[in-house]
């Protein structure tokens, strides 16, 4: 009997349209805070991110007919080089109503080269939807937003296997590979695909998806297709509670004779039950306590289920997973229910229900609604009409238009005129934004990404501390910026710097040496797009030179112990002297002190501590939105002396390219009477220009990028000849189910249901065949210089016949050898 499993397993574990926006808009405005959801779709690139929202909007009534991303007609994608290449760039935010809830809901990119997006929105949700393609299982990207959603203390997430309705796809092979690649080690199956609801279908192998068995509502959804349109909309949807007794299981027609699934439903349910009883002594009593007859497992009350599903969401202990073709909008309703019942709300964050929140994210203070206003600016970009447009996320109290707010980052003062929600592209204008809303505010003239705004009524007594900033991932590439004529100099750099504004991960710097300006970004397609936005957004009249890699130059001295160095400054103003003391020690900076985050990354890659009253403490760079400035207001001590730092490792005295990779450390500074603190700026600066120029020069550095190129088997020996040719390394060959934590191992599926694979059939029939193209099919994996792939994609193109398709990381920088020593020195007309 079922029953007895259960049994063994307690004696082993112990004792809308847009005539609808204004409806909407009014409700989620109202709406209580507990049944707010702000999310965010996250994904690989082309897993169906803008799809899936495109998809939700129709469901929630928001729109009467679905756009499609290949004619450039989505909701979320407005921007026209959006639409032009099919491709999602800027993250945009759209408020949802469903059922009881009311979902933020924020699309994502899915390309590298836009990562400060994904960034930027993955600081203020508190639940994460990550789309996996079910052909392709988890993609380089699909680790890279995992990483960035631990980074953030993101709390709970789901996973929504999308795409099975293409041939190749593999529910069993999707949850394999996300166990290989250990993004958890409980993943949860919630719902499973009806390919058909005859049996032919199955043992054709045929691909597609009709229906969804939802096993925690234990019912089946079946969508009835005009089939003249593959893609639309399905005519009918059906829903069928599934009986509760095996018997009348075995009996039922929802399906054909003899259909596969009805073998299945059971031991799926039983095992869904089994894996939560495990965590959830609650749910194991209410197991007991069910009569044996009809069977416990089918006739387990819905209700007990989602609670305990939430409970365990919120705890990270298991990762629910649903499944779908947004597609064909197949399964969207069924995950817009499991979001609502399952993903934290603004109060389960401030009340510390969760298990990845941290005091910097939701202070304190939060928890108590007071009316005082706190809130993070994440993310600003520019209207033609409406001028600055900052996206804010209300953390505590309720923010109304005509406020005046201070900028604790800065310590200006802001004055909000209008506040609006914004529906993609369309506004509609509200009067307050509530306690967990997310919300846009025109009229801030100097807030930047990551600044920390609060209400004047703080006050120095109680004064909110700075919420935990968003610091923009490092640039790898730059190119000059070349105006038309010389009257377009101004424009051009105003609308640079108004594009900086939008994009923290876009630097525009000064080359004092070759009198040019230059932009650096995240990759070639970043800057391909900020070129035409400046062209198409701003008018701007120039072109940009040839793209170059960042390289840069490391510490001299290699020891351990590294350089200690005492500099006194001295300087005569009018009749009186000034002085400062500096006392650092300098090393290099070891690989595993390098996490690529927070305050190493603000720096470019290196680490600069101060010792402050005894204790050494490492600090972000002054200029980072990370810099506590009310803590330490600019030309106190500790910015002067950042500040000095800082405008040393942007030049180095030997090739003039930003230093990387140092540790530094302050470890005392020493002012004459009478100095200022300010003073401190030129006495660092110095200090550390003359302890890089005794350690002589530095070993060169480039930028590398981790390369995915998946190709037919034919392909492989030209596509691997053409790599190493261009000073790639080959780290492996797979057919793409291997796992980057080959140290470390996949999680264990022991414990764990994972559904046979002619569940999807076109991936492998009921005879056993493999009907998958993934044995023709291998995965490249390798590391190169980012100078040798800028024109990778038509090298590709060339050498495959245009049969294959690659994916490029930020793989960090390493060292060059004394040949390529020489070619960087020449290319940057050093030698």
């Amino acid at each position: 009997m079922p029953r007895l499993r259960l049994v063994r397993l307690l004696h082993s574990i112990g004792p809308g349209p847009p005539i609808q926006r204004r409806l909407v808009h009014s409700a989620v405005n109202s709406q209580d805070a507990n049944d707010i959801r702000n999310i965010a779709f996250m994904a690989h690139i082309d897993s169906g991110k803008t799809t899936l929202t495109e998809s939700v909007l129709l469901s929630s009534s928001y729109i009467s007919s679905p756009g499609s991303v290949d004619t450039g007609s989505t909701t979320t994608d407005f921007l026209p080089a959006e639409r032009e290449r099919g491709i999602t760039i800027q993250s945009a935010s759209i408020p949802v109503k469903w059922k009881n809830w009311s979902f933020n809901l924020i699309d994502t990119p899915g390309h590298v080269d836009f990562g400060m997006e994904v960034e930027s929105a993955s600081r203020v949700i508190d639940g994460a939807v990550v789309l996996m393609d079910a052909v392709e299982g988890v993609e380089g990207q699909t680790k890279g937003v995992w990483r960035q959603l631990d980074r953030h203390n993101v709390p709970t997430r789901m996973i929504f296997i999308n795409k099975l309705d293409r041939p190749g796809a593999s529910l069993h092979n999707s949850i394999h590979s996300l166990l290989n690649h250990r993004l958890h080690h409980n993943p949860v199956l919630l719902t499973l695909p009806i390919s058909s609801f005859d049996v032919s279908g199955y043992e054709k192998a045929e691909p597609g998806i009709q229906g969804i068995v939802d096993l925690v509502n234990w019912e089946v959804w079946r969508w009835h297709f005009n089939q003249s349109f593959s893609h639309a909309p399905a005519e009918k949807v059906v829903r069928t509670p599934l009986p509760t007794t095996e018997e009348e299981l075995a009996a039922t027609d929802i399906f054909s004779p003899g259909h596969p699934m009805l073998k299945e439903l059971l031991p799926a349910r039983a095992a869904l039950i089994d894996n939560l009883s495990v965590l959830s002594p609650d749910l194991l009593s209410n197991f007991f306590d069910l009569p044996p007859e009809p069977s416990p497992y089918l006739s387990m009350p819905s209700t007990h289920l989602t609670h305990t599903l939430r409970e365990l969401t919120l705890k990270g202990e298991i990762l629910p997973i649903v499944c779908g073709a947004a597609l064909r909008h197949v399964g969207t309703e069924i995950m817009m229910s499991y979001i609502g019942e399952l993903l934290a709300s603004p109060v389960d964050i401030a009340s510390g229900r969760t298990s990845l929140i941290e005091v910097s994210k939701a202070p304190t203070r939060a928890l108590q609604k007071q009316e005082e206003l706190q809130m993070l600016a994440w993310k600003v970009s520019w209207d033609k009409k409406r001028g600055w447009m900052t996206f804010v996320r209300v953390y505590s109290g309720t923010l109304h238009h005509q406020t005046t707010l201070i900028n604790t980052t800065t310590q200006q003062r802001e004055r909000v005129s209008k506040l609006l929600l914004l529906y993609a592209s369309q506004p509609e204008e509200v009067d307050f934004l509530s306690f967990g809303s997310v919300g846009v505010v025109l009229g801030l003239r100097h807030t930047r990404t990551g600044d920390t705004l609060t209400s004047t009524k703080w006050n120095e007594h109680n004064a909110p501390s700075t919420l935990r900033s968003i610091t923009p991932p490092p640039s790898v590439i730059s190119a000059s910026v070349i105006p038309h004529t010389q009257s377009d100099v101004q424009s051009v750099q105003e609308a640079l710097s108004s594009l900086a504004r939008t994009d923290p991960s876009l630097r525009v710097t000064e080359d004092a040496q070759e009198g040019q300006t230059l932009v650096h970004g995240l990759g070639a397609l970043h800057l391909e797009i900020v070129e035409g936005r400046l062209k198409e957004e701003w008018g701007a009249k120039l072109n940009f030179g040839k793209r170059r890699v960042s390289y840069r130059e490391s510490f001299g001295n290699e020891s351990e112990e590294g350089v200690e160095f005492s500099w006194r400054w001295e300087k005569e103003v009018g009749a009186k002297k000034l002085g400062a003391t500096v006392d650092l020690v300098v090393r290099k900076l070891e690989e595993h002190e390098d996490a690529g985050i927070g305050a190493v990354e603000s720096w470019g890659g290196n680490a600069v501590s101060v010792v402050v009253n005894g204790k050494k403490q490492q600090f972000p760079s002054p200029d980072s939105a990370s810099f506590d400035h009310l803590k330490y207001p600019t030309g106190s001590a500790i910015p002067s002396l950042l500040q000095g730092i800082s405008s040393t490792l942007l030049t180095s005295p030997h090739t003039l390219l930003p230093l990387s990779h140092l540790h530094i450390t302050i470890s005392s500074y020493k002012l004459d009477p009478g100095t200022p603190p300010t003073m401190l700026n030129a006495a660092s600066s110095e200090a550390l220009r003359k302890v890089c120029k005794a350690a002589g020069e530095g070993k060169l550095m480039e930028p590398y990028v981790r390369v995915k190129v998946d190709v037919a088997n034919q392909g492989v020996g030209k596509v691997v000849k053409d790599l190493t040719e261009h000073g790639g390394e080959i780290l492996d060959l797979d057919d793409g189910s291997a796992t980057d934590d080959s140290d470390v191992g996949p999680y264990s599926s022991e414990g764990l249901y994972i559904p046979p694979k002619w569940i999807t059939p076109s991936s492998a029939s009921l005879t056993g065949n493999d009907t998958t193209t993934a044995s023709i099919k291998r995965s490249i994996n390798a590391v190169a210089p980012l100078s040798r792939m800028l024109d990778y994609s038509s090298r590709l193109r060339a050498v495959s016949g245009g049969q294959a398709i690659f994916e490029m990381a930020n793989e960090g920088f390493r060292s060059v050898n004394d040949a390529r020593r020489m070619e960087i020195l020449k290319e940057i007309g050093r030698a």
